[in-house]
């Protein structure tokens, strides 16, 4: 072997040497240390990166999880209280209390009571036709019927009615993952506090029109009479912008609200039968 080959396999070898050692070096200063209880977290997450938790994932989720002081702001929809307890035990933090949410459609514009005005001849998108005109009814407000919701949900807890047109959420599988609300561009969905029994009441439209509008493109459209209001004792409804809003914070379910509605926009839900009045007898009466 030449000399000039001996010293040019010497050299590099001297070379790669001190490249090893200055990249050793490199690597130990802008090394970056992951706190190992984030794998922990991200272990008992429900993995769904639905980005409910308001996260593009469940790992920055875990990650924003251990860098915090508190839990406050913090929520797993998915996983629930169970998982936030779970997460709360390995970090040594205290869980907040989060009041389960269920999804529910502000709108109940069936075919029956919002009759079809003109014909959609486009691609089948909320966001698309929603960009294009009010719709194929005369209401700019209500469900554009395409399903962009149910396309959104990773938990199949929507479907869309082919009789109604609207879509049906389940609320045994509804997550409040939030993706639903998202993906409607009229913003017809809401997360509202989930109740037992799973009882629901709220004002099913979002029609800001005036009174008189809104019932003709609308039969069941709030027209904000205000009866709604004057009939709830604790101040749980409010109109704003034209329309009727009922507070879940505040409502007892009293259901005052909903037989005062001369339009039938309030709705109600898993709530037993009412009691039929019983008209007093005159004989009655005078005893």
């Amino acid at each position: 072997m030449s000399p000039t080959v001996i010293i040019t396999i010497i050299s590099l070898s001297l070379l790669a040497i001190v490249s090893a050692v200055i990249l050793y070096f490199v690597a130990q200063k802008f090394k970056i240390f992951e706190d190992p209880r984030i794998d922990q977290v991200q272990e008992i997450l429900p993995a769904a990166n639905c980005g409910g938790c308001g996260f593009a994932g469940c790992r920055n989720f875990a990650e924003a999880l251990v860098a915090a002081e508190t839990f406050d702001g913090l929520n797993c929809p998915v996983g629930g209280s169970a998982v936030m307890q779970s997460a709360a035990g390995i970090l040594g933090k205290a869980a907040v209390a989060v009041d389960p949410t269920v999804a529910v459609l502000l709108c109940n514009g069936t075919p029956d009571y919002r009759p079809r005005t003109s014909v959609y001849d486009g691609a089948a998108d909320c966001r698309i036709q929603h960009s294009l005109y009010i719709g194929e009814t005369d209401c700019s407000y209500g469900c554009l019927g395409n399903g962009d919701c149910v396309k959104a949900c990773q938990f199949d807890a929507m479907y869309m009615d082919p009789v109604t047109q609207l879509p049906v959420i389940i609320d045994d599988k509804c997550v409040a993952c939030g993706a639903c609300v998202k993906a409607c561009p009229r913003k017809l969905i809401e997360l509202r506090k989930k109740a037992k029994k799973d009882r629901k009441l709220y004002v099913a439209c979002s029609n800001c029109d005036k009174g008189g509008p809104a019932r003709r493109a609308c039969k069941v459209a709030c027209i904000a009479c205000s009866k709604c209001v004057k009939a709830c004792e604790f101040g749980a409804i409010v109109i704003e912008n034209n329309l009727a809003y009922i507070n879940a914070a505040k409502c007892t379910f009293c259901r005052k609200c909903v037989t005062e509605c001369p339009t039938n926009s309030i709705l109600e839900f898993n709530f037993p039968p009412r009691k039929p009045k019983v008209e007093a007898t005159a004989e009655a009466i005078n005893n």
